[in-house]
Parts: C-alpha cells; structure tokens; sequence
C-alpha cells in the first residue's frame, strides 16, 4: 500500500502536478514570510505564566504603571569632571530629546535632578544622567532600535562619551545584535550546506534540488507560522525565528540526503527512474518520518511549559519540521523523477552498476567491530560517561546583562560607568504592591532589605491597594538583584495582612529562571517518554529503543559536558542561561535520536533478510556515508547559531553541533553497531525476530532480496 501510494506521487503526471502546488504555496506564503518579523513579541515580561509574582504585579498596576513604558538612561561622562557649559548643552539636549518620538513625560537631566533633590550627577563630577521614558504601545521592540538612533544623534560631549543605557539601551543592544537575523543567519546557514552539499555529492547539480525543497520549507513554514502568530495568539521572538531557520535548513538537508542516497541506490537497480523512486521513497518515508515525528512530538512536549517563550516555541519547530517532512516526501522526489538521471552528473547511476559503500569506509569500520563489539561498546561508553563529567562545571544561575553578550554592548559600558562612579541604575526598580493599610509596615520591612534604595512615596492603586517603588542597587539581570528581590518578598511577606507582591525588571528575570528550572524538571521525562513509544512504534520492539534512548542521553551528557568546558576555559564564558540545558537536551535528543532512526531502520530491514549481525553491517555500510553528511549539515547549521553575539544561542549552537557531531561519528556508528552485533536478534524482543530459533553466533542463511525487480 505504502509502495502504491509513493508510486501515485511520482508518477510521469502526479509529479508535475506536486511540482505545481508547491510553486502556489511558495509563492502565496513568501509575502507572509517576510513579515514574520512585525509580528516578534521580545518583551521579557510577557513571557511568563500568569501564576508569576511578577506577572501579577503588572497587572495590578495596568491602570497605574504603563507596562510598556521603558526606563532609558543617557549616560555623559568626562575624565576630570564635567564644566558648566557641559551641563548647560546636557540641559539643552534633554529638551530636544522630549521631542523624540516615543520619549513620554518628563526628560529629566542632571541639573533638573539636582533641583528636586536627586542623585544624577556623581559625586566626583564626571558623571551626569539624563533619565527618560520610551512608550511605543506593545510594538516597543520593533520601534525602539529608531528611537536610540535618534537619541544617540542628540546627546553629544564634545571631548568626552556618551552612552545609552538603562532598560531602554539594552532593549536597543539587544534588539540590534538580532536585526537582520532572519535573512543574515538564514542566507549564511544555506551558503554552509551548499558548501557541504557539493562534497557530499561531488555533482555540480544535484545540491540544488535539496536547497530549493529547503527553501520552500522554510518560506511555506514561515508564511504558517506568521498567519498563526498574527491571528491565533502564537507566541513568536527573535530566538524562535533564528532556530526556525536554522532547523527547518538542517533537518530538511538531513531528510533529503537520506532520501536521495535511498534513490540512488534504486536507480542501481530499476531501469525506470519512476519506479526506482517509488521504492526509495517507500523504504526511506517511514524513517523520514519517524524522524520527523520524534522532532515534532518532542517540540510540542515544550507546550507544557510555564515559561511563554518556551511554550511557544514548541509549536513554531513544530510547524516548521512538520512542513519541511511533508516538502521532502513530495517535492524533492518529484523533482529528482523530472530532473531524471542526468542530475547525478558526473557520477550517474546506472542500473546494474556496482554500489560502492559495500567496500567503502562504513564498511571497514563495520568490519573492525565485529571480531569484539562488547570490547568496543564497553570503552565507548565509558569514554562517554567519562566526558559527562564535564556537567559538573555547568552554571546555570543566570547571566548578568554585561555576561548575557559574547561582544561588549553600549549600554553594558554605560552601566559600567554607572558603578564605577557611584551611581545607581535609576531604571532598575523593585515595585511592590500591598494592602493600603498595612503599606507603612511594608515600607518599614523593605527599609532593612540590603541592596534597595530608599521607597518612594505610596502611590494609590486602588482604594484597597498601593503601590511603592525602590531602587534595586545591582545589574538588572544578575545574581546579586535576584537576591536583592528575594529578600524585598521575604520581608514584605512576612507583613500580616498586607497581601504584598514584589514584581519589576528583576523580579521578571527571577522569576522566568524559576519557571525555566521548572519546565527542564517536565519537560525533560516527558520527551524521553514520547520519543521512547515513537521508537518502539518503529521498530516493533522494546530492546532496541530502550538502549537508543539510553544511548542518545549518554551523548547528551557527554555533549553537555565537553561544551561546557569549551565555555568555562576556551570561550570565558560565565555561566549559561537558565534554559539552556532544556533546549539543550530537547535538541539532542529529538535531533539525535534521528541518526539512530536513520541506522536502526535499515538495519531492521535487512535482518528481516541476513539475520541481524549481518544486518548490522549491511546498515552501517549503507547509511554511514549518508548520515555522516547529515550529521556535518546539522552540526554546520546549528553552529551558525554561534555567529550571533548571543551568549545563550552560541551555547546552544555549539553544544548542538558537537552534541550531533557525537551521535554520528560516536553513537551510531561505533556504539549501536557494537550492540547490535553484540546482542544479535535479542535486540529486537519481543518481536517475531528476536525469537528465531539460531544459534546467534551464525549468520542466518540469505535471502533473496524481494526488492530486486520490483
């Protein structure tokens, strides 16, 4: 049935009629496509759960504190102190900065400050800040890359510096180290595959069907995605695009070289291109998409997440993987039948010609294990536990703004001046909320909290509730300010009666690290469990997917060990994101079990007819070349990643990329072919085939091959 239903897709007619409709929906999903990045949400607060502390102080205070206001501070400095005719332009600045668009209340610069009594200007004299306000509505992430421009065309000190800092200018930083992310990163990731596809293949020609079923993927996908960001409420940043791109290319590469090798191998033996497609895409469909499907199910287990970001992610890598499968199985191979065998230039294959991965290098590493694979799976995975102990050395307590850049960022050096100088970062703010009544004892409890500055006057929320707010003496994003909020709810807590809450920019980032850390504890069983039934779906046993998964998770360790000393000593990294260990694992395990499926498969087949020993060879020959190329492809493309001055994506792509690397050159090739020749047919109990009655040191007879001739 399967065999007729890949026959009826790429038939002489069917496959120029598949051709057609993927030409209309590219062309209807391209304009989609582009305006994928209007519709980002980037705002720190909104991803978090409702349950939030943080979460639930924004919205008491909707009516009183616009959540979209953001705190921006414009930092003058100059070495032996700043002159009267300094302040006075600063002054003159301010003025013209309140004409901004987006600038909202007051722009308050030093002198103003000093007037009613507040610290702007630090003690030495070298140091003068301008505080003001930027509200764009919820559209801030796009509009404020605009606005810091301008603002930074106004503010000048003739002989001195000047920096954007405060929430505002690192919401400007961050926003330009991802301008351009979803065509940059994009354009570069297929330039890699390209480079890699032209070695894999040694054809001038045949890269390019892989590369435009990809970018048919990833528009289609994009075009999804945006309609369903844009009127269904999916959530969509700047991270979910970047690893949209980098997936849809990697695992669409992977998909159609596995596909095109299956081909290839066909056209060995079929005369007709049409046919020799139909039973390559019948042999090679059912583990494109387990493939697939691992990815996919793994993806939507993110869905459980408390964290939005999280949560949403999940369902745009979804979408992405899902279309990338439906583009590979049915545009490529109507393709590769159009284009006929002339493609494959200058290797061609010709039927009855002789399949070279029999004697190649796949087969000598098969050859190799075979005498001793206990020996050899035993010292693998002990290698590998060995390597797991790297984990040790992982910290993920959170990145302070100045360690959250792999380049040193304007507003990083603003709040460096800040510091240095003995000023605090105004736009960083506890704000607590509590029962009117009981908001004296409140202030008298955050009085004795160390770290915050002294509380403003009570300002009403309500007729029951009111609102304070004080100065959080540290980094926004930073271990100390954490500690410096969970104190602040501590203290107000303890006030009997008060009912208090402590939210702000500190508070948001507390509480997503306790959301993350929550999600990776669910999470994280949850994905082995789903991809664990996918696997024993597959291959119809129990055996063999409980040591793929316990394979898969020995290369994670080993994975997240070895890269996170690449951090510590090499890249000087100091510590990693919350989430990054849950991103982490979800890609390796859904990206790496891929390998096993791609091996495993074919394996099955083929002891179905030689028994599994000889099986296992036979699959190893056959699959190496291919899933090594795949393996280069999704670790090259992950590595991109990297190339963005995003500490947490350039963990994630090299912890990625060398965790794929493993699987392919470790994993698949040298552990699981180990075990399959060490344990034979009782890898595969319960099934029919772990019962047959052999010896198992003794091949089973051969079989003919039923795919001959058909």
């Amino acid at each position: 049935m399967r065999q007729h239903i890949a026959g009826s897709l790429t038939g002489r007619v069917t496959s120029w009629l598949v051709l057609l409709a993927w030409i209309a929906a590219f062309v209807v999903s391209a304009g989609l496509s582009a305006k994928l990045t209007d519709v980002q949400d980037n705002e720190a607060a909104s991803w978090l759960p409702e349950s939030a502390e943080s979460t639930r102080v924004s919205e008491e205070l909707a009516g009183t504190v616009d959540p979209n206001d953001i705190p921006t501070l414009v930092v003058y400095q100059r070495d032996g102190g700043l002159t009267d005719a300094d302040l006075g332009a600063i002054e003159q600045q301010a003025a013209a900065m309140a004409d901004v668009d987006g600038v909202s209340g007051k722009v308050v610069d030093a002198r103003t400050a000093e007037a009613a009594g507040f610290d702007s200007l630090s003690p030495d004299g070298e140091v003068a800040v301008t505080t003001l306000t930027l509200n764009f509505g919820d559209d801030g992430w796009n509009a404020i890359p605009d606005a810091a421009e301008e603002l930074r065309s106004i503010a000048a000190l003739d002989g001195g510096t000047v920096h954007l800092a405060g929430y505002g200018g690192q919401a400007a930083d961050s926003a330009e180290a991802f301008e351009g992310i979803d065509t940059n990163l994009v354009v570069v990731t297929f330039a890699v595959v390209i480079v890699i596809l032209l070695l894999t293949y040694r054809s001038p020609t045949l890269w390019l069907l892989p590369i435009l079923s990809a970018a048919v993927a990833y528009t289609v996908s994009g075009g999804v995605v945006y309609l369903l960001a844009a009127h269904a409420g999916l959530t969509v940043n700047a991270q979910s695009q970047a690893i949209l791109g980098i997936l849809v290319i990697g695992a669409g590469t992977d998909y159609a070289l596995l596909l095109v090798a299956r081909y290839r191998e066909e056209l060995r033996r079929h005369d007709d291109r049409h046919a020799a497609m139909a039973v390559a895409l019948h042999r090679a469909a059912p583990a494109i998409l387990a493939s697939a499907a691992t990815v996919v199910v793994s993806m939507l287990c993110l869905g459980v997440a408390e964290l939005n970001s999280t949560a949403g992610l999940g369902p745009v890598l979804a979408i992405g993987v899902s279309v990338t499968f439906l583009v590979m199985v049915t545009l490529l191979p109507a393709l590769l039948v159009i284009t006929g065998r002339w493609v494959f230039w200058p290797r061609r294959p010709l039927a009855g010609s002789r399949e070279p991965t029999a004697t190649g290098l796949w087969a000598r590493v098969g050859r190799a294990i075979e005498p001793r694979p206990r020996r050899v799976w035993v010292l693998t995975a002990a290698a590998l536990a060995v390597a797991c102990l790297g984990v040790l050395r992982l910290d993920t307590s959170g990145l302070s703004t100045e360690d959250t850049y792999t380049e040193e960022l304007d507003s990083v050096r603003g709040q460096r001046v800040l510091v240095e100088h003995g000023l605090l970062d105004s736009s960083n703010t506890a704000q607590v909320v509590a029962d009117t009544d009981q908001i004296d004892e409140v202030l008298a409890a955050m009085a004795d909290v160390e770290g915050l500055g002294r509380p403003s006057e009570p300002r009403p929320v309500s007729d029951e509730r009111a609102y304070v707010e004080a100065t959080v003496d540290h980094d926004i994003s930073s271990g100390a300010a954490f500690d410096v909020v969970t104190s602040t709810r501590t203290a107000v807590h303890d006030v009997g009666g008060a009912d208090a809450l402590v939210g702000g920019g500190s508070a948001v980032y507390l509480d997503t690290q306790v959301a993350s850390d929550r999600d990776s504890r669910v999470i994280m069983p949850l994905v082995l469990v789903v991809v664990l039934l996918i696997l024993i779906g597959l291959l119809r046993a129990v055996a063999a997917p409980l040591l793929l998964i316990a394979t898969v998770v020995l290369s994670f360790g080993a994975a997240l060990g070895i890269s996170t000393l690449l951090f510590d000593y090499v890249f000087g990294f100091a510590g990693a994101d919350p989430g990054f260990p849950l991103f982490a694992f979800v890609f390796l395990v859904a990206l790496g079990i891929d390998y096993n499926i791609f091996l495993m498969t074919r394996v099955r087949e083929e002891s179905v007819l030689h028994g599994t020993r000889q099986g296992a060879l036979i699959g190893l020959r056959s699959t190496g070349g291919v899933i090594t190329s795949a393996g280069l492809v999704l670790a090259a493309t992950f590595l991109m990643l990297a190339t963005i001055p995003f500490v947490f994506l350039v963990e994630l792509g090299v912890a990625v990329a060398l965790g794929v690397l493993l699987d392919t050159m470790v994993v698949r090739s040298v552990l699981v072919t180990a075990l399959n020749l060490d344990l034979g047919d009782r890898i595969w109990w319960p099934s029919a085939l772990a019962r047959r009655d052999r010896d198992r040191d003794t091949p089973a007879p051969v079989r003919e091959d039923p795919r001959v001739g058909v």
